[in-house]
Formats: C-alpha cells, structure tokens, sequence
C-alpha cells in the first residue's frame, strides 16, 4: 500500500505540500507540548509557593544548596542544585529556544520579513514599552537593574492558554501569536548576553568561539555524530562558565547555528525510498523469488537510515529535546525559583516597593499596549494583518503577553544581587501572572467562534496523501 502511495508522489509536485507539512506539524506539536507543560510548571510554581510558606521551608532552601560536584580527573565542576538548574539545565531550555528561532527563521513565521512585518513591529513594541515603563516606576540605580524583567513573555502559558480558545483563534492569530513570542526570545537572548553578562574573560570568550568554529568545521567534513558534538559542547559551555557571559547565550547561539537543510533532499528522499519498496512490492525485479529474512531486514533498515537522512537537523533535535525542556527543565526550574516566602510585613514591603509595581504595570499595561500600539502602526505604514486577525484578536495576544513568568523569573535572578530586590521582583512577576492570566484567558473568551466549515486543519489538508491525477 505505501509501495503504491509512494510510487503515485511526483517529487516536485510533493515537495510544496512537504514544506508547509514539515512547518506546520512541528509547530501544532509544539503548542500541544507548550499547552501542557503550561499545567506542570503552574503545579510546580505552586508547590514551590507552599513549601517555601510551609513549616518545611528549611528544607525547601536545604534541597536548593544542596551541593552537586562532577570530577572527570582533569576538569571538575561545583555547585548547588540552584546553580545547576539555572546554569546548566537552563542552557538545554535556550538550546531549544534557539532551535526554534532557527526553525521560524529560515522556513517558518519569520521567513518572509514583509508578511510578519505587523508582528515583529508588535513584539517589539511589547519589549521596549514595559521596559520604558518599569524606568519611570522603578527607584534608584540598584532598582533599575532589572529593567528587562518585564520585556519577557512566557511561552508555554501564552500558547497554553490560547490553545484552550483553538475554535476562537483562527490560523492567523496563532501565527502572529508564534512570531510575537519567539521575537520576544530573540530579545531576550539578546538582552542576557549582552547586559547581564560581567567581568568578561577575553581568552575564554577566544576559546568559547573556537570550540564552536571547531563543530562548524567538523558539520563541514561530514561529521554527524551527536557524541562528538555533545563532548565539544559539553567544553565550550566550561570556557563560557569562566568567561563571564552567561553560559545560556552558549545554548542558544548553538541551537540557532545548527544545519536546517537535512542531508537528503526530498526529490532524493522519494527516488531512493521508491526503489527500496520495491522489493516488498509485487511489481518489483522479481515478484517469482520471496525476499528472504535478511534481506527484507536490509532493506527496512535502508527505509530507516534513509528517512533520517531526510528530516532537518533542526526538527530532528526539536523534537528529541522539546519534551524534556517542556516536562522537565521548565518545571524544575519553576519549583527552583518560585519559591518566595511570604509575610504580611514582606507583602507590604514589597507593594510599596517601586519594583514590583515597575514589574506588575510594565507586565499587564506595557506588553498589551505596546504590542498594539507598534502594530497599528506598522499596518497605517503599509503592513499586513494575517486573514482572519482582528484588532481585538491581537488585543487578547497583548493580554496573555503581559506572563512574563519563565524567563522573567530567570532575569530576575540575573539581574538582582541584593535579595530584598530579587523577592520584591518575584512577587511583582507572581502578581502580574495572577492578572494577565485571567484577563487573557477572558480576551481569547470574548473572540467570536470559527465558523464550522472555516475550521479545517491545515495540517490535515496537508498530511492527506496526493491523489491520483
């Protein structure tokens, strides 16, 4: 049966239908695993949140200091389970992320600037007001440290709880949503790198780019084994830890580097795959001599090989990685970080402080406002909305924008020294999370309903298979 599918696929009348199923099935698989791993990291938040309030909370802080050390003889790395959550774990969550951005870039969302040019201006509106905001709020130097703090959208809860309203947000919306937050990583990957990176290390800056010309040279003579690279990777991310950069750039400069071409082409892909079917089918060489059992193995195995060769690199490692960042990286780090202790004088504190209203206003005013603002003005320039989006569909998206609650949380730490600060900015984060939730969750409620018939799939329309002319 598949023998005879395969045999009726032109490759180039394939190839255009291929390209927007290899886009749109790792991006719908995508927000399937936001969606769910938006439910775990609010159970881990939340545990966090009791035990640290709880007459157990030594132990919380106990379980964070815990000391974790790796002796490999010649290179040994020490550290809390804190640092290893933040400083390592994290670095996978980034890798991911710069995967992602790889991925929209070169064939996704991002790939054609003039179609998402109204919503790369949004993003970026949603990134400098809540950071003008939190300036005006926010009180003396040390305060304004953590000016980027409000800039960050957390991916997981904008897709989850859009994916809640799928018969409400049609194809369009969920594309402007996508690019808005993966603009949003760029900025803050950007944003880590460059402003919360100290003391650098010029030598070991040097030798974190040699090792990662080393793997580009390596890709380049044919090297594909995922234990060398992880190796290089695994001493490159030793050089950037001593250089002063924040090891998670590492991550993400690699995930975005990584190949997007997979090493077959289609057309190559169909041709050979053709042949190897053959075997199996009746119309073949030799349909009076039964395959024997080795070669039928041969050439399932040949079907196997082939297919991997087929898939880009990029999906491939998305696709490996993405559940373990989603289900396990993002959860430990929230039961890592989510975890501030509350008192009504520390509450009290903490609303009169300047930076948690300049991280609650920037949040829940900044991010909708000026993902609305810089829109609407890219349209009156000459741009675009998607078919479908409203102006009260991209209102909701500036809602659900104002959780900034991962990545928020995780320059929030990079950011503040001084713990008084650092716990004043949690709750703010904490705060704007128990606002912007409920209020986006309300704005995708209030889009009207997909008509039935309008509310195909397209990556039905994409998996079916071509029928015969």
């Amino acid at each position: 049966m598949f023998s005879r599918t395969l045999h009726h696929l032109d490759p180039r009348r394939t190839f255009g239908r291929a390209r927007v199923f290899m886009f749109v099935r790792p991006v719908q698989e995508f927000i399937q695993t936001e969606s769910a791993s938006a439910v775990l990291l609010i159970i881990a938040a939340a545990v966090a949140l009791i035990w640290a309030n709880s007459p157990w909370n030594h132990e919380y802080e106990r379980l964070l200091d815990a000391n974790i050390s790796i002796d490999l003889a010649i290179w040994a790395v020490e550290g809390t389970l804190h640092f290893w959550i933040n400083e390592v774990a994290m670095v996978l969550f980034f890798f991911v992320l710069g995967l992602e951005i790889k991925r929209e870039i070169t064939i996704g969302e991002l790939s054609n600037p003039r179609v998402m040019a109204a919503p790369i201006a949004g993003a970026i509106g949603g990134m400098l007001l809540p950071l003008a905001i939190f300036l005006l709020i926010a009180q003396g130097p040390e305060a304004r440290d953590g000016w980027a703090i409000p800039m960050a959208t957390d991916v997981a809860f904008a897709l989850g709880i859009a994916t809640l309203f799928a018969s409400r947000v049609p194809i369009g919306l969920r594309a402007m949503l996508l690019t808005f937050v993966i603009v949003d990583d760029i900025g803050t990957v950007f944003v880590v790198a460059v402003f919360y990176s100290s003391d650098i290390q010029v030598l070991q800056v040097i030798m974190t780019c040699a090792l990662v010309a080393l793997m580009l040279v390596l890709y380049r003579l044919g090297v594909r084994s995922m234990i060398v690279f992880a190796t290089v990777g695994l001493v490159a991310w030793g050089t950037i830890l001593e250089s002063g950069i924040h090891p998670t750039t590492l991550g993400a400069v690699l995930g975005f580097l990584t190949p997007w071409r997979p090493p077959m082409s289609l057309d190559g892909f169909v041709r050979t795959a053709r042949r190897l079917l053959d075997r199996f089918s009746t119309g073949g060489q030799s349909p009076e001599s039964p395959l024997g059992h080795d070669q039928v193995v041969d050439a399932l195995l040949g079907l196997s090989d082939l297919s991997s060769k087929a898939v880009p690199h990029v999906d491939r490692l998305e696709h490996q990685l993405h559940p373990w960042v989603a289900f396990l990286v993002i959860p430990a780090f929230a039961l890592a970080n989510a975890g501030v202790q509350f008192d009504p004088q520390g509450v009290s504190e903490a609303f009169s402080s300047s930076v948690t209203w300049g991280v609650i206003v920037g949040l829940v005013v900044g991010k909708p406002f000026g993902l609305m603002g810089a829109t609407w003005i890219a349209v009156k320039l000459g741009a675009q909305l998607p078919e479908g989006v409203t102006w009260q569909g991209i209102w909701a998206i500036g809602l659900v924008a104002g959780i900034g609650f991962t990545i928020a949380l995780f320059v929030a730490d990079l950011a503040y020294a001084d713990e008084e600060l650092l716990r004043h900015s949690k709750i703010g984060i904490l705060a704007a999370f128990a606002i912007a939730g409920p209020m986006g969750f309300i704005g995708f409620l209030l889009l009207p309903r997909i008509p039935r018939h309008i509310r195909a799939s397209l990556l039905t329309e994409a998996s079916e298979p071509t029928r015969k002319p």
